[in-house]
């Protein structure tokens, strides 16, 4: 069999790409699920997602391709066994009031939806949680839904058992909060318990008693235990206590933003260190946001988290000033089944592609390695003023350490650090 020809990094340090798939044409990608020698690609402008046989790493071959329903984005998923979860939302970035991205991330994302202060039961899209079947990981096949009121859910987190966990956009709120979902019956999951920062329930009577150009909405939860660590866009750090899943408690709030810039992305517990690190997303051009950081916090004392370092920015050359978002964007999650250490941390960092760094001095991270994908071929991105370059996405590493990473235009990458061969 003839050798697969390779896009060549605009940069590699220790790090070497292996693999690469244009995903069936449909190369923009956000979150991904390796499982089972399959990856689950949720895509971004695409619609639905896609399914990758990564069996063979080297080879990455598409295998199968699930529409969205219309007007519907399904950016974000989650495997376990059998199962795959799907988030139903509405497609933000198709919509006219977000083709300005700057419109996306500042203020109340409820308020501009319309789903803060009315009923949003004339929508036009498909809000809610999918459930599929995996068993046949080439041939997903929904078997439940859970429908929320609202535009939707923006991501989940479930690593098996009964409980799973999630952002939604609900009828009467400001944006996002953190809601827990029963799994009990995997054909008919509910909602089990909610909560949100007060001042986000408009239809409750609550006022914001933040600055209305900030973006208080729960990007996602990360949880380890009865412990849900939430990472709350512009409102920084949330910890929750959610022994009782009906009725979610407050551990703390921290948030660091001002003086910093927001867009708080991925809260990461690594427990057997008592230590977190918590990524602030970039989410506008040229670092217009201000420079954002991975955090590392001391949590020994879970109400009282302390922040001890933050991970190097890339500086080999100046990214702040090439087109597109210069910043972080995802970390891998530790999932169980996957690479799994509280001495590595994995990054995206959107023009500055994949970055690789020791933390096993707590105050003085290290970058390890590093790759930037090339310039994708072509633009997928449907929104007014985007530039072509590489924005890596997402990351997830396997058991075995190898590194897959999606783009908004690029398609999938996978590659291995050149010291774990």
């Amino acid at each position: 069999m003839s050798a697969v020809q390779l896009p060549v990094p605009d940069f590699a340090r220790d790090m070497r790409l292996i693999g690469y798939c244009d995903q069936g044409g449909r190369p923009d990608g956000v979150q991904l699920m390796v499982h089972r020698g399959y990856a689950y690609v949720g895509h971004m402008f695409s619609k639905g997602f896609s399914v990758i046989d990564v069996r063979d790493p080297r080879r990455p071959t598409p295998a199968n391709y699930v529409a969205a329903p219309p007007e519907t984005w399904n950016i974000h998923l989650q495997a376990h066994d059998d199962l795959l979860l799907v988030i139903n939302a509405k497609d933000m970035f198709a919509a006219t009031e977000f083709q300005d991205e700057r419109a996306y991330y500042c203020g109340a994302l409820g308020e501009k939806v319309g789903t803060a202060s009315r009923s949003s039961a004339s929508r036009h899209w498909r809000a809610g949680l999918a459930v599929y079947d995996i068993s046949k990981p080439d041939a997903p096949r929904e078997i439940g839904f859970m429908p929320v009121e609202g535009g939707g859910i923006h991501r989940v987190w479930y690593t098996g058992g009964r409980w799973a966990y999630a952002s939604a956009l609900l009828d009467g709120f400001t944006d996002y909060i953190f809601i827990t979902i029963d799994m009990d019956d995997p054909r008919r999951p509910v909602e089990a318990g909610r909560y949100w920062i007060p001042g986000m329930h408009a239809a409750g009577g609550e006022t914001p008693g933040w600055d209305r150009t900030r973006r208080f909405g729960l990007h996602h939860p990360i949880v380890h235990g009865d412990t849900a660590y939430c990472a709350w866009r512009d409102a920084g750090m949330v910890i929750l206590d959610v022994a009782e899943r009906s009725a979610p408690k407050l551990i703390t709030h921290r948030n660091w933003s001002p003086p910093f810039g927001g867009g708080t992305h991925n809260c990461l517990p690594l427990p057997d260190r008592d230590l977190l690190a918590v990524l602030d997303e970039a989410v506008l051009d040229n670092q217009a946001d201000g420079e954002k950081f991975i955090w590392m916090f001391d949590i020994r004392e879970p109400s009282n988290p302390v922040s001890i370092a933050t991970l190097p920015s890339p500086s080999e050359i100046d990214y702040a000033a090439k087109p597109g978002h210069f910043g972080p964007h995802n970390l891998h999650e530790n999932r169980p089944g996957s690479f799994v250490s509280s001495e590595i941390v994995v990054a995206t960092y959107q023009n500055a592609g994949v970055r690789v760094f020791d933390i096993r001095d707590p105050y003085r991270p290290a970058e390890i390695a590093a790759l930037v994908p090339p310039t994708p071929d072509r633009l997928v991105d449907s929104r007014q003023n985007r530039p072509l370059v590489i924005q890596s996405a997402d990351v997830f590493v396997d058991a075995n350490g190898i590194i897959y990473s999606t783009d908004y235009n690029g398609g999938l990458y996978v590659m291995e650090v050149e010291s774990w061969r």
